[in-house]
């Protein structure tokens, strides 16, 4: 699960930034006071930061430049209520990745954040998976079940990645909808059934009584590791 740092001192904002991000599976930490914000982020970086400018001690622009500065490159996203080119074009050079002017809609937050976090480097990129006899290699885009060889489509090879990297977890349609296809590009949900279908089809030894993807009612499915 993707962790975002809040820092934002209007209580109204922060905690309703909070319901929402936590809504959409994300872990959320938040933080009203600059200084406090800057401390814990440096001391563990979370996965995206969504950053005011203007903050009590420690403002979003010192903060930005001292966590840039000290190495932490977590995707930052500044909130601000001015809205100057100059105060966002400031923002950007002193590392923030986005900007965004109060108010906002939380749909196109939403929409920046996992925009960052696609773009966002990992540290530690994994190329082989194997989960109960299902092996994946990302590189080479191969799936084995049990040393044989699966044959999948581009789609149902990223599906099948993204529900090994979240084994045992609930991964809802709107998860993979997102997450998969991204924000750019909305099916429907049914889509998501009929892909789910189609990979239980060609992973699953008995395809009507799956042990791999089980299907999680009212929330979505879960890949069993």
């Amino acid at each position: 699960m993707k962790r975002i740092f809040i820092i934002e001192d209007d209580p109204a904002i922060r905690e309703g930034l909070e319901v929402s991000l936590r809504d959409a599976h994300y872990e959320v930490e938040a933080e009203a006071d600059g200084e406090r914000g800057f401390v814990k982020v440096k001391r563990n970086p979370p996965d995206a930061i969504i950053l005011d400018l203007m903050l009590p001690s420690k403002n979003g622009e010192d903060i930005c430049r001292d966590l840039r500065a000290a190495g932490v490159q977590t995707p930052i996203l500044m909130l601000t209520s001015k809205g100057s080119e100059l105060d966002t074009v400031l923002g950007l050079e002193l590392g923030a990745d986005d900007y965004m002017t109060k108010p906002f809609s939380l749909r196109e937050l939403h929409a920046r954040i996992k925009a960052l976090l696609r773009r966002a480097p990992e540290t530690h990129p994994v190329e082989e998976m194997e989960v109960n006899g299902i092996w994946l290699n990302t590189r080479t885009r191969e799936v084995l079940r049990d040393g044989s060889a699966i044959d999948l489509s581009t789609r149902e090879f990223d599906i099948l990645t993204y529900m090994m990297q979240h084994k045992n977890e609930v991964i809802t349609r709107d998860m993979l909808l997102d997450d998969v296809w991204g924000y750019e590009h909305y099916p429907t949900t049914r889509t998501v059934d009929n892909y789910i279908l189609s990979l239980r089809k060609k992973i699953e030894p008995e395809p009507s009584h799956p042990r791999y993807i089980i299907t999680i009612h009212t929330s979505g499915y879960k890949f069993i590791g």
